[in-house]
């Protein structure tokens, strides 16, 4: 931590644009941010002159959010976290193992084929208007340790972030788990790794769960914790 530093140097006050023959004094300067690359330092005038420290991003944070109330809201239902990060705010929901309808369009303009794939436990981290991260679990995550996995589902990155393709995601976030499942899948995104018994083959396992009751915990390819997930992994 850099130590202050006082100097006398005094600064110039803020004038408002006022008609003349108003005796308006200017507004007085009392701290100043110089944000460089890797640094932040604080600039104090006083009566007895200029303090100037070094200050982190959290203190800044913390100066300007003291007397601002921040809450979530009412969160829809199966809400597991709320977060407010660069992008905005985020909301993960949980959806149970259950038996989901997809389509998946093949070639252009030729009707889709229609599966009935049983899931495992899936975690959606929606944000208004954008598409949802969507990522397994084998129950309900219940800490920052908890383990997720990859969603053995199409239209998915790497990282669990999705394809919109053609679909537009609405302002309601308890309504895009449904909403990634009534949009059209393809073959866009990271298909492969998803299945530990079909690593390169995403369709045949589907073709081979399509009608099936429950899907094969066993099969799960590990991906992060629910910690990296909410830093991005």
């Amino acid at each position: 931590m850099m130590p202050k530093k006082k100097t006398t140097t005094t600064e110039p006050g803020f004038r408002w644009a006022l008609p003349e023959g108003l005796d308006v004094p200017p507004d007085k300067l009392i701290l100043r941010l110089d944000i460089f690359q890797e640094t932040i330092v604080l600039h104090q005038f006083g009566e007895n002159g200029t303090t100037v420290r070094v200050v982190s991003a959290l203190e800044v944070a913390r100066a300007f959010t003291k007397d601002i109330r921040l809450h979530s809201g009412a969160l829809p239902e199966g809400a597991l976290w709320w977060s407010m990060g660069p992008e905005g705010e985020e909301v993960a929901l949980w959806r149970s193992p259950r038996v989901w309808q997809a389509a998946l369009v093949v070639e252009a303009f030729k009707p889709p084929q229609r599966f009935n794939l049983p899931m495992p436990g899936l975690v959606f981290v929606c944000s208004a208007g954008k598409p949802p991260r969507v990522f397994a679990a084998k129950r309900r995550p219940a800490g920052l340790n908890y383990p997720l996995y990859h969603a053995p589902l199409l239209n998915l990155f790497i990282n669990g972030g999705s394809c919109t393709g053609t679909h537009q995601y609405g302002q309601d976030v308890g309504q895009h788990p449904e909403e990634f499942f009534t949009a059209f899948f393809s073959d866009a995104g990271h298909t492969s790794g998803r299945s530990k018994k079909y690593p390169d083959g995403l369709l045949t396992l589907w073709a081979e769960l399509d009608g099936k009751k429950s899907y094969p915990i066993r099969d799960m390819v590990l991906l992060g914790t629910v910690e990296q997930v909410m830093g991005e992994i």
